[in-house]
């Protein structure tokens, strides 16, 4: 089966913090009818000017052609995270997400106590017939003892509440084999993220290669500090073995969207996502509809 190509929107996310549905009317415009939602609470406006009923909001969606297929819900707020749930559920998307909310990760205990915290998450979408999801950067290929965060987060959470977003760009950063890893884990693949890195860059692609210690506590400041605006580019103008990761990923079971991300751009972002879309057309193996 394809994989159908959406657009996490974290990729224009000044342009809707300008102008939200104006915003919204472009990507759809773009072509994109598939969207997953970067930290949209619900129950707050977080910047981005969504200030609707999910009942609201799902009618603007469908005006526009767009569809909802996650969202990156950070914090997880235990006491409001049954009511974000509900919105979610109303709103027609059936799975939510986090990546980065609990750098640094201290030691073994702590990320098994977010592993317990993840099972929790994932039982509260399941009695919904909801899937929580677990997004990666790089800092989860760092090792307690033999094994990586990420290697301790998949053994330690259970296969049938906490699935996976895996992001291929910061998988390859942290110096892995995206292939190697979409296999190893493809039962727990849900959502797929793609970027690009650029054939000319300022820093080395993997980030433990003289720009961070692998043993180092990586913070939300450290990470922002050094994350290169320049180390993106736009997807499919780059280098990184695209067609063989979507070969790779339509293996898996339960993988039904490769979704585009542009975390930094030189371009205007609706400029920026309009390219990355004609340059991903090239690719077999995807759909648009």
């Amino acid at each position: 089966m394809n994989l159908k190509v959406g657009i996490q929107l974290y990729s224009v996310r000044q342009s809707l913090q300008a102008d939200p549905f104006g915003t919204l009317q472009k990507v759809a415009d773009a072509g994109f009818k598939y969207v997953e939602a970067a930290n949209h609470s619900a129950l707050e406006n977080d910047g981005v000017g969504f200030e609707m009923t999910a009942k609201e909001m799902r009618k603007a969606l469908n005006d526009l052609g767009l569809s909802i297929v996650g969202s990156h819900i950070n914090p997880l707020n235990m006491d409001r995270l049954p009511d974000i749930l509900d919105y979610h559920q109303e709103l027609g998307n059936n799975q939510i997400g986090c990546d980065i909310e609990f750098f640094p990760y201290n030691d073994r205990d702590y990320v098994l106590r977010r592993c317990e915290l993840f099972n929790k998450v994932g039982e509260m979408c399941k009695e919904r017939g909801m899937r929580y999801y677990y997004h990666n950067h790089y800092q989860e290929f760092q090792k307690f003892g033999d094994e990586t965060v990420y290697e301790i987060i998949m053994k330690n959470t259970d296969p049938s509440l906490v699935f996976i977003e895996m992001d291929t760009y910061w998988i390859t950063r942290a110096g892995q084999d995206p292939l190697k890893l979409i296999e190893k884990y493809k039962d727990r693949l849900v959502l797929l993220h793609q970027k690009d890195f650029p054939k000319e860059s300022p820093q080395p692609i993997n980030m433990y290669d003289g720009i961070i210690d692998s043993t180092q506590s990586i913070d939300s400041n450290l990470f922002s500090e050094t994350k290169n605006p320049n180390c993106f580019s736009e997807i499919g103008t780059g280098i990184l073995p695209i067609q063989n990761i979507i070969d790779c990923a339509k293996t898996a079971p339960n993988l039904e969207y490769i979704l585009l991300e542009q975390d930094c751009t030189n371009l205007d972002e609706i400029d920026s996502i309009n390219i990355s879309m004609e340059h991903f057309k090239k690719y077999s193996g995807i759909t648009w509809k």
